[in-house]
């Protein structure tokens, strides 16, 4: 076998086992291991009203076993990272933990924001990164395998902690996420496969992320980023609470104005005159620029391969590039259409 023939046979290999893991995402329930996120955790009394104070959505309605999706801005609405608040509660069933989890690229910004602002109140700071283990389980057929591994009725999810499980239960946008201690994370990835899910690469999660157009900090959103540019307005942002860092940039532009760019899809097209796949190049690299005429509208963000939509990908665009246009993609030659997201096909 020569070294094209191999190297074809690896590629169609993981492109099948890609498809594979995709399918158990869509059909059943995947298990993903993402316990190399960023974690941090936040005790003290003064925990709950510090933090609100500090990010864009509401938490001082959140009890033992909620969690909740925000940003932290800069004074002038931009984003320094995206997290999600876990409420871990003690055996009194008061608040006895804050869990933060973030991109690894978000972490240090939260960390430095924390310790900046945290002068004043009764709270302490805690990392958590490689303490916690944490699995995601995604797909239809989530919940009933968590309530199958946690001994207890569906109804009861999400949940606090466990007994039998030894770990939290909460709710995400595509099924539940798990979390423990690192020294039981074995012990808590074996009992989830036992009750049904099925191991699955973070690449498979992606192309699912990608096509219901959620974006990912460090990759489709950065520094220069405002939430609503980027579709955040519904998942991250109250604008019924109290004040918070970046707040008056943020409500302005709900109230008042409109952003000068937006989160859309691209369904991107080969190379013009590339006939055969063997000569196919490589996908854009995300950070390519996209240019609509002359006029340079925006950079590539996630691209994926999706087994039902083909190649994909995410862009925060300028308001001009709008669904139906058509974008050239640096000097690669390929050229992407503009759409609305979620994905659909």
């Amino acid at each position: 076998m020569d070294t094209r023939t191999i190297l074809d046979f690896i590629a169609t290999t993981q492109l099948e086992s890609l498809a594979d893991d995709y399918r158990a995402l869509r059909e059943r329930c995947g298990l993903v291991d993402r316990s190399q996120r960023g974690k941090l955790a936040l005790t003290g009394p003064g925990a709950v009203e510090f933090l609100n104070g500090q990010v864009t959505n509401e938490l001082l309605d959140l009890r033992p076993g909620q969690g909740r999706y925000a940003a932290f801005l800069t004074n002038k609405g931009k984003m320094l990272g995206d997290l999600r608040v876990l409420v871990v509660g003690g055996d009194d069933g008061e608040v006895s933990e804050l869990l933060l989890d973030t991109e690894r690229p978000a972490l240090q910004a939260l960390f430095d924001m924390i310790r900046h602002y945290r002068i004043g109140y009764d709270v302490e700071l805690h990392k958590r990164t490689l303490e916690r283990a944490l699995y995601s389980l995604i797909g239809p057929h989530a919940a009933a395998v968590a309530a199958r591994a946690a001994d207890i009725p569906v109804t009861e999810l999400p949940s606090e902690e466990h007994d039998h499980l030894g770990a939290t239960i909460a709710d995400t946008p595509d099924g539940l996420d798990v979390l423990c201690h690192a020294a039981a994370g074995e012990a808590l990835a074996a009992a989830l496969l036992d009750a049904g899910a099925e191991p699955v690469g973070e690449a498979a999660a992606e192309i699912l992320r990608v096509e219901r157009g959620r974006p990912r900090y460090g990759l489709d959103l950065d520094a220069d980023t405002i939430p609503q540019e980027a579709g955040l307005n519904d998942r991250a942002v109250s604008f019924t609470k109290g004040c918070y860092v970046g707040q008056e940039t943020v409500a302005r532009l709900y109230y008042r104005g409109r952003p000068n760019r937006h989160l859309r899809g691209l369904r991107l097209a080969p190379r013009a005159g590339v006939e055969t796949a063997d000569a196919e190049p490589p996908p854009p690299e995300p950070g390519a620029e996209l240019r609509l005429g002359e006029r340079l509208v925006g950079r590539l963000g996630s691209v994926v391969l999706s087994p039902d939509l083909g190649p994909i990908g995410l862009a925060l665009l300028r308001r001009e590039a709008t669904p139906g246009d058509v974008l050239a993609i640096g000097a690669h030659g390929a050229t992407a259409e503009v759409v609305e997201l979620p994905f659909r096909s």
